[in-house]
């Protein structure tokens, strides 16, 4: 396996020490150091602090399904089933590290309250991205969910449990608030099944009142 090159393990360094640390608390020197790299490499790569943000951010944008979705998702089939798997990814991360993950995108989009344009686009673009992943599912689903609902505003919905969830678990340093959210998310989508499931179910017969065989009854 060949080694990355300098641009790579800058981008590589920075998205770990932000996720570590935070934005605000990593410094360019912290970079250079972890990444064993001269202030000129990084220089010639990337003009100041927030360009290696952005890097980062695009980073993150183009690895949704070689880093997070395709690991969550192996031997599972089932469409709903992945948004629960994806989901599940993200508690053992949790327990991992003993609540003190927390989602790369959400934390950075917390910290920066007022991001610059450039970089609120790409959070906005990673949001995006993993609501499209789980729509996808829910679009697969087909008739199993009611005709009725929206499956975009209702991956959004998953997305908003996940950060939530993830946001509750490191603060309080435990797993009950996370397995919390995800049940009442797993109630509602067996409603939602259920649902569908009476949809598509056949309209019953009408009611014939039985004729004798000397003409209907008086």
């Amino acid at each position: 396996m060949t080694a990355p090159d300098t641009r790579t393990r800058l981008v590589l360094t920075a998205m770990r020490l932000f996720w570590e640390k935070g934005y605000g608390s990593t410094s360019v020197a912290d970079v250079l150091q972890a990444a064993r790299v001269n202030s000129g490499s990084l220089y010639h790569f990337f003009p100041g602090k927030q360009d290696l943000l952005l890097a980062v951010l695009d980073m993150y944008h183009g690895g949704i399904r070689t880093m997070l979705l395709e690991p969550a998702w192996r031997g599972v089939d089932d469409p709903i089933e992945r948004v629960f798997a994806l989901l599940a990814r993200y508690r053992r991360s949790l327990a991992d590290t003993e609540c003190f993950y927390g989602c790369p995108i959400g934390s950075l989009a917390l910290e920066l309250h007022e991001p610059d344009e450039p970089v609120r686009q790409r959070l906005a673009a990673n949001f995006s991205a993993w609501i499209e992943a789980i729509h996808e599912c829910l679009q697969e689903a087909g008739a199993r969910l009611p005709a009725g609902c929206d499956r975009r505003e209702l991956a959004a919905f998953v997305l908003t449990t996940m950060e939530g969830a993830v946001m509750q678990a490191r603060t309080y340093r435990q797993l009950e608030s996370f397995d919390g959210s995800v049940r009442q998310l797993r109630a509602y989508f067996d409603q939602l099944l259920s649902q569908g499931a009476a949809g598509a179910a056949p309209a019953p017969r009408p009611h014939r009142r039985k004729e004798s065989r000397h003409g209907p009854r008086k």
